[in-house]
């Protein structure tokens, strides 16, 4: 459980991207907070801004060509937009952590395990690399690498891809961090891997009554694990409710349709549901509700800007749709 005290707080953040083919818009206006103890899921396609949201919170964009265009991200009520590089780092660096997508990508190569693990840690703590190799081991029991002891000394490639998942949560915890954001922690594992990776983020979180960001693009990955879900496209928050709500009905067409593009045990031998469509070109984006072209409910009013904001739709939860009411009424 929660203890109420938020932590992280992004409140209308726009990020940009000037490019040769125009601007791109890849955040526009996003909200949510995170408290400790609690879990918010961050879900949509891919290009629908997750990612870019988390790098802009963790002062990890290249600028240029991005910009931060608005909006504000606050840490225990400081705006880490306000500070400078070096400040907004030695905050995120302590206090904010994050898991990689790609574990073998973010890995390098030529050092071993355990010298990644500990670089932090001599850096920031000022312990010495024998102390920092104990602590390695420990972290690696933390994530069930194992025989750490062993393991410890050996390099990225001599680990399995979950077995690299767990190496990125042990680096991202060493320091202790009060928000853990994971990007994708589960792309491209198996699925009994994926249950692991997810029943292991749930526990540690709990343990350390941390506030967890989970960015996937999969709902199905997140329903055992998520108390609230932001479900973004093509920029914007377009659903936030408590997962509860989310999956008994949800206020948005494009969070019924990712719904029901999850494969089902009840639904064995039927063909899979997927959206029609591709998600928009972030330099052409629709105008009004970017979803208008994908969606079954899209009537004029949805093509006309401004894009339908994101209102109220019930006790805690928010949906930008017109027609939320018929879409929570599963019409």
């Amino acid at each position: 459980m929660g203890s109420g005290e938020v932590l992280l707080e992004v409140d209308r953040l726009a990020v940009e991207f000037r490019t040769e083919d125009g601007l791109v818009r890849a955040v526009n206006g996003v909200s949510f907070s995170v408290e400790a103890g609690r879990t918010l899921a961050i879900v949509g396609e891919s290009g629908s801004g997750k990612s870019v949201t988390a790098q802009a919170v963790l002062g990890l964009l290249q600028t240029p060509p991005a910009r931060i265009a608005g909006g504000e991200i606050r840490f225990r009520g400081t705006d880490l937009l306000a500070l400078s590089r070096h400040d907004h780092r030695a905050i995120c660096g302590e206090h904010i952590a994050m898991v990689f997508q790609d574990a073998l990508a973010a890995l390098n190569p030529v050092y071993s395990v355990g010298f990644q693990l500990t670089e932090a840690l001599v850096a920031r703590r000022g312990i010495s690399r024998r102390t920092a190799r104990r602590r390695a081991v420990e972290l690696l029991d933390l994530v069930q690498v194992p025989n750490a002891v062993q393991r410890v000394k050996e390099y990225p490639h001599q680990f399995s891809g979950g077995m690299r998942q767990r190496v990125m949560i042990a680096m991202a915890l060493a320091l202790e961090p009060e928000v853990l954001i994971a990007d994708e922690p589960t792309t491209a594992l198996d699925v009994t891997v994926q249950a692991q990776i997810m029943r292991l983020l749930a526990e540690i979180q709990a343990e350390r009554s941390m506030g967890l960001i989970l960015i996937t693009h999969d709902l199905g990955v997140v329903a055992d694990v998520a108390d609230e879900i932001t479900v973004m496209y093509a920029g914007r928050a377009v659903e936030q409710a408590s997962v509860e709500d989310l999956f008994a009905a949800p206020a948005h067409p494009y969070t019924q349709a990712l719904l029901r593009s999850i494969p089902r045990v009840d639904r064995k031998g039927q063909k899979l549901e997927v959206i029609a469509g591709r998600p928009p070109e972030l330099t052409r984006i629709p105008t009004g509700c970017a979803f208008h072209p994908r969606c079954r409910f899209a009537a004029d009013v949805c093509r006309i800007d401004p894009a339908p904001p994101t209102e109220p739709v019930g006790d805690g939860r928010l949906s930008a749709c017109h027609f939320a009411a018929d879409v929570l009424a599963g019409r």
